[in-house]
């Protein structure tokens, strides 16, 4: 019984245990869940604040980046207007300092008007306080001994005099009564009076006056004010005068209000009385400045209206008397230039028919000058003819120049290598090279240089400047670059011989000009290559600079656009070769390319 009953107990208490764990751990499942559920809504939250903060964060910077560069942008347009503007800066100036001393002559002003309103509120208040310490007495003889309450009279009889509007208050104590306060008007506290001006009356003689400022205060709940207190002393009784000073101060207010304004509108029709002076210099100022820039632009009619005979009317006749002087002496030169232009051209043509003949004569010369009995006659038939060669050259150059001097010269463009005519023009002068001992060293890039160039003009530059390298190059080697980009291609020719002095990159271009005028020319120049290579590379709309230094060699540079005609803003190469030492001749030499 007991077996079958304790396996039924023990069955029917398992059977009960198991529902009850399966539901505990349900119960803690849902609670975890929940909890999770919870933490993941706070987490939510959290990120979304911390979002919308990063955003906010964001959006407050973007506005201080933006008001930033605001303030920045008008103080650099108020920085530049101040720096190009003459009456700007007068008017800014006479601004400020007469508002300094506006404010200086304000203050000034304010501080005596507030000491004489000061005064004279002193000065009625002390009157008034020899009247009301001589009804005192009055009052405290008439008083019978056995009346104490004539103080209260008496201060009542005082604060009557002060009219409907109450302009003070009145306060009496008796010095003898310890114990006993004094009687004030009005609800006014005791703690009105000053604890030192009572001091000051008690150590001092009797008939003694004293003043001070101080705050009135009251029982009731009007507010405090500042105040003005008086105080004097007869026999045992001390009365002090209360006046509240919010009448002087809304003077005084008023008073500084006015004066700020008045301050204001003076220093503005300052401004405005020195913007109009200012105006009447700066206005004809700014016309000669315009004229002398028509003039600079070749503009050489422009004058400037003269009014009136004072000194701005004298500064304007000078003005035109100097454009006019100006205009006839480049009249003057530009006629002179002419005639030069034309004179040469009219030579270089009538030139030509005498030196055909005189050339088919010594051609003839010089190819029978081995049948001559005389060695000299053959000697000077090779002389005569080497001559001529140098002649014919000289006056095609002559020729070129007075081409480009009356804007004849054309260009014959067409799409090029630049590499093709390096090498071709080095072709060419190689065997001078030669006999210079000097050798040609190329640096080309291995890909194509096109450019649309005049192949006559560049060959021609090119040949100018590799015969000047070689003629200056004491023998050592000459090194050819060739480079290129996207706008330009560049050619630089570099020696290492006599080089140039300082101011010498700008002379080199010069016609018939000469480094060294004792040196001898052993290549038959004439003297004129480089300024018509300048010519040429101008007409393309390109630059022809030079660079050197004394002993350390020189290099040219050609720089022309792909395009011609195009603008060129840079060049591929620079002007200044690598390890030349001090770069600093380069923006002394640039100028020879403008």
């Amino acid at each position: 019984m007991s077996g079958p009953g304790g396996t039924n107990g023990q069955g029917g208490a398992n059977g009960r245990g198991a529902p009850d764990g399966t539901a505990a751990q349900n119960d803690a499942t849902a609670q975890g869940g929940a909890s999770a559920h919870a933490g993941a809504s706070v987490q939510g939250r959290a990120s979304r604040r911390s979002g919308l903060g990063r955003r906010f964060k964001r959006f407050v910077r973007r506005g201080l980046s933006g008001v930033r560069r605001v303030v920045r942008g008008t103080a650099r347009r108020g920085y530049k207007r101040w720096r190009r503007s003459i009456q700007v800066r007068i008017v800014t100036s006479t601004l400020c300092i007469s508002a300094i001393v506006v404010a200086i002559l304000g203050m000034f002003l304010m501080q005596q008007v507030s000491s004489a309103l000061m005064d004279g509120k002193v000065k009625a208040a002390r009157l008034q306080l020899d009247e009301g310490l001589a009804q005192v007495q009055r009052d405290r003889a008439g008083a019978s001994a056995e009346n104490g309450n004539w103080l209260s009279s008496t201060v009542d009889r005082l604060k009557a005099r002060s009219g409907p509007s109450g302009l003070y208050e009145v306060y009496i104590r008796d010095t003898t009564e310890q114990y006993v306060g004094g009687y004030a008007t009005n609800d006014l506290r005791e703690e009105s009076i000053p604890r030192r001006l009572q001091e000051e009356l008690q150590h001092a003689p009797a008939g003694s006056r004293a003043y001070t400022y101080g705050k009135l205060t009251y029982v009731d709940h009007r507010p405090s004010e500042r105040g003005l207190i008086v105080g004097g002393r007869t026999g045992q009784f001390e009365l002090y005068y209360l006046f509240p000073l919010e009448q002087e101060q809304h003077t005084l207010t008023n008073v500084g209000r006015s004066m700020a304004g008045v301050g204001i509108v003076l220093v503005l029709l300052l401004a405005a009385i020195a913007s109009l002076v200012t105006r009447q210099v700066v206005i004809p100022v700014r016309l000669a400045a315009q004229g002398a820039q028509r003039l600079a632009a070749g503009r050489l009619e422009e004058r400037m209206r003269v009014r009136g005979e004072d000194d701005l009317a004298r500064l304007a006749r000078s003005f035109n008397d100097m454009a006019a002087n100006l205009q006839e002496k480049i009249g003057e030169l530009e006629d002179l230039s002419q005639v030069q232009r034309q004179f040469v051209s009219d030579v270089s043509h009538e030139l030509r028919t005498p030196l055909t003949t005189i050339r088919i004569a010594a051609d003839m010369l010089y190819e029978n000058r081995d049948t001559f009995d005389d060695p000299a006659v053959g000697r000077s038939a090779e002389l005569l003819q080497s001559q001529l060669e140098r002649f014919e050259s000289l006056l095609a150059d002559l020729l070129e120049i007075s081409r480009h001097d009356a804007g004849a010269a054309t260009l014959d463009a067409e799409s090029l290598d630049m590499r093709d005519l390096v090498l071709r023009t080095v072709g060419d002068i190689q065997e001078l090279a030669e006999r210079k001992g000097s050798k040609v060293v190329l640096q080309l890039p291995g890909e194509p240089c096109m450019a649309e160039v005049d192949r006559r003009r560049v060959e021609r530059i090119m040949r100018n400047l590799l015969v000047n390298a070689v003629e200056h190059g004491e023998g050592e080697d000459i090194v050819v670059s060739v480079g290129a980009d996207r706008d330009a291609v560049a050619v630089a020719v570099r020696d290492h011989g006599v080089g140039l002095k300082p101011g010498e990159g700008q002379m080199v271009f010069d016609r018939f000009w000469r480094a060294d005028p004792a040196r001898a020319r052993t290549t038959g120049g004439t003297g004129l290559g480089l300024s018509i290579s300048r010519e040429d590379a101008q007409l393309h709309g390109g630059w022809l600079q030079a660079w050197g230094e004394p002993g350390a060699g020189s290099q040219f540079r050609l720089s022309l656009p792909r395009v011609a005609g195009a603008e060129l803003r840079g060049s591929p190469l620079p002007l200044v070769p690598p390890g030349a030492g001090d770069a600093r001749p380069l923006f002394a030499e640039l100028e020879a390319g403008d």
